[in-house]
């Protein structure tokens, strides 16, 4: 069952055309970055994004990703792509779901899990760092 989450952001994606395919379908590799769009918006609601990440000293490369495909969008379709924080004290695990922006329908889920990763020794941390816990805890609260 999948987690609500504790802290979502929403984001609208209008599907381009260079991103579909001669029957005016989204080809399903591009899903990829409707999800990275999503959680950069999750992650500046978090107050902690990628910039931060990185002056912080750790980068956070996904180390899974999780897609399941319910209806195809299509050119010009207006799309929601939520996402969902659902784990940050040992990893980062965010939930999403893409809807049709009008009618609420479901498209997609899918899940990313990312690690932090020491820059300076290029070593994954078993557990996330205390500044990136700290800036979850204060968007909590």
């Amino acid at each position: 069952m999948r987690n609500k989450g504790v802290i979502h952001a929403d984001t609208e994606v209008l599907v381009p055309f260079f991103d579909v395919d001669t029957l005016h379908v989204v080809w399903h590799g591009h899903y990829v970055k409707y999800l990275e769009v999503a959680r950069c918006g999750l992650l500046d609601k978090l107050g902690h994004d990628y910039n931060q990440m990185r002056d912080s000293g750790y980068a956070w490369p996904v180390i899974d990703l999780q897609l399941r495909y319910v209806r195809g969008a299509v050119f010009g379709q207006r799309l929601n792509v939520r996402a969902s924080l659902v784990e940050w004290e040992n990893r980062l695990k965010i939930d999403y779901l893409i809807t049709d922006a009008a009618s609420g329908e479901r498209l997609t889920r899918a899940s990313t899990t990312q690690v932090a990763v020491e820059i300076a020794s290029r070593e994954m941390q078993l557990a996330s760092p205390k500044v990136f816990v700290d800036a979850v805890q204060k968007a909590l609260s």
